[in-house]
């Protein structure tokens, strides 16, 4: 294929790719959005193994035979509560891929640049390796954390501000050190040393990350691994991967700057420390008694509403509850029920958890509302069911300054008639966060599963 052909197919690609993420901003027409970002990289795969860039077939086939068959066997086999640390993972396989890439650019003998162009080579390669090292590390504790191999409680070490800043420090020096040696042949010490460094600063990153900021850490990694993807194209001289990587990088940092609007919060502060890193004083202890309620119980009081609010969270994804949550949906609605649900921004473990869930059970998305959408109308539901939620509901956000969550913005659904709760046990949220909403004179709790719980209550509606 020649150079102009490849180039236009390059093109075709990009603007299936911006088609795609606008497609994406949208539940209506997020799968129009997939199927177009499918066909711009088919257009992108098909038109690079076709260039002249391309020597071995044998290779590449290779390499697509198996990452197909990982991609495939993942689509097959992952269970959707495990999206956000599949998407984590898949992050880090790209931070990998420029680290490697870099490498091999680094080895490579054939590339004969002189002076400036030489320079800025080498400072493609520097900075590709430093950012695809972050990514990587980053990414796989963020892994741990979102499977829960690694606990979600933020690591705080002594002095951790001074140490990022000498890490900071040491990959500046390390810079103009390779800068220096490569002009003799060398280099390959402090590049070394730099990765190092810059698969240390990852790891400590995430780690001192609190787990109800993980949403916002998956975002920001989704945005590293842009920034990672267009270096990789700027060392390999790829049009296309430089304008893809940029876009995906800068969605990330947008998408990760709504989330921190969302939680009330500024990125430096996630990155400095995520929630339960601790305040100035004690919170606020939850006293009071719980009171349970049935499932029969709750379908009576379904049955009495006229408004009913669901909030899904991430107990709901473990639970797989979404589809008979749908079935009740649509029986509530038959019978006359105005029902809707109330989704919070960092709700689940990812950006969009909450939406996925429910579109997968194809629940309408004109009863869908965001959190902003429905704060105002509580005083008009009557009946609002949290899910496997338990931070997004938090009263302490709004009125215990020394919460961990404190000044998050959390769907206000005490100011309902009544709320149901249901949890499988009293156990804190991720965030480590005791809730006043549980002991409320208008809550009531249902325990148990949520999907056994929810299947209780839609036989109970139907009997």
């Amino acid at each position: 294929m020649s150079h102009s052909l490849v180039t236009m197919s390059y093109i075709v690609a990009t603007i299936l790719f911006i088609l795609s993420l606008s497609g994406l901003s949208n539940q209506e027409t997020a799968r129009r959005g997939n199927y177009y970002g499918m066909l711009g990289m088919a257009v992108a795969i098909i038109a690079t193994a076709l260039s002249a860039s391309v020597s071995s077939y044998v290779i590449l086939l290779i390499a697509l035979l198996i990452g197909g068959a990982i991609g495939a066997r993942a689509a097959l086999k992952v269970e959707m509560t495990q999206m956000p640390e599949l998407v984590a993972i898949m992050h880090s396989l790209v931070g990998m891929a420029a680290v490697l890439v870099g490498y091999a650019n680094f080895m490579d003998s054939s590339i004969s640049l002189g002076g400036v162009e030489k320079n800025i080579h080498e400072i493609e390669i520097y900075i590709g390796i430093l950012i695809g090292a972050v990514t990587f590390s980053g990414s796989v504790i963020a892994f741990g954390k979102l499977s829960e191999r690694i606990s979600g409680k933020p690591l705080l070490l002594p002095g951790r501000h001074w140490f990022n800043l000498c890490l900071l420090i040491a990959v500046i020096v390390l810079g103009g050190l390779f800068l220096h040696q490569t002009e003799t042949g060398g280099g390959s010490v402090p590049l070394w040393i730099m990765t190092a460094i810059a698969l240390i600063f990852g790891i400590h990153m995430v780690m001192a990350i609190g787990g109800a900021d993980m949403p916002v850490v998956v975002s920001m990694l989704n945005s590293y691994s842009g920034w990672a993807a267009a270096a990789t194209g700027f060392m390999l001289s790829n049009d296309l991967l430089i304008v893809t990587g940029a876009l995906v990088g800068s969605s990330g940092a947008i998408l990760s700057y709504i989330m921190c609007r969302a939680m009330n919060r500024n990125f430096i502060s996630v990155i400095a420390g995520g929630f339960g890193t601790g305040s100035g004083g004690e919170a606020a202890v939850v006293e009071g008694e719980v009171q349970p309620i049935s499932a029969e119980d709750t379908a009576q009081l379904l049955l009495d509403a006229k408004n009913i609010i669901i909030i899904p969270g991430y107990g709901m994804a473990v639970a797989q509850a979404q589809h008979t949550v749908n079935e009740i949906t649509k029986l509530l609605r038959e019978k006359g029920k105005k029902v809707g649900f109330g989704i919070h921004p960092v709700a689940g473990r990812m950006p969009g958890h909450m939406n996925v869930l429910l579109a997968e059970a194809k629940v309408p998305y004109d009863i869908v509302y965001e959190m902003d959408e429905i704060n105002e109308d509580w005083a008009h539901v009557d009946v609002s069911i949290v899910i496997g939620a338990n931070d997004i509901v938090n009263p302490s956000a709004l009125d215990d300054p020394n919460s961990p969550i404190a000044g998050m913005p959390v769907l206000e659904c005490w100011k309902g008639e009544t709320t149901i709760v249901l949890k499988r046990s009293m156990a804190s949220g991720y965030a480590g966060v005791g809730n006043p909403l549980f002991v409320l004179e208008n809550t009531r709790m249902l325990f148990g599963d949520a999907n056994a719980t929810m299947q209780a209550v839609l036989k109970a509606l139907k009997g």
